[in-house]
């Protein structure tokens, strides 16, 4: 058995209170008491002394980049060009290209919804790429 002081542990106690408690109760108490301490340190160590859990909006306006109106024009226009280039490939090419980098689907997929080989979508996909590359060198 190990005495402990309440008031060390727990601050609604305002005089010295000893009481006995088993042995794995002490190591429990002075775990946590150590988790506190380290918890404390890391808070102090790193000054994250601000929660971004709270509903005050800090935390969206922390992670979340509100883009000015040039930006958002700039985007529009780097948009119309590269909808322009993609325009600009044959049909089936074009098609490919949407498929596998704007939809995500792998060449395997593309190539099993046309009932064609892998090999000629990724050729296809690859060369489609280069001719958006040229159009876009040609036009900017």
């Amino acid at each position: 058995m190990t005495t402990i002081n309440l008031k060390d542990y727990y601050p609604w106690y305002l005089t010295n209170e000893y009481i006995e408690v088993p042995d794995e109760v002490a190591a429990e108490l002075r775990a946590g008491k150590l988790a506190e301490a380290a918890r404390a340190e890391r808070v102090r160590y790193n000054k994250a002394y601000y929660s971004l859990d709270c509903d005050d909006g800090i935390e969206y306006s922390a992670c979340v980049h509100e883009p000015s109106p040039q930006e958002l024009l700039e985007r529009m226009d780097r948009f119309c060009h590269l909808w322009n280039a993609l325009n600009s490939l044959p049909e089936i090419q074009g098609r490919r290209v949407d498929a596998h980098l704007i939809l995500g689907k792998s060449y395997r997929e593309i190539a099993r919804d046309e009932g064609v080989d892998k090999s000629a979508v990724r050729s296809s996909v690859l060369c489609g790429i280069e001719a958006m590359k040229k159009y876009l060198r040609k036009n900017l």
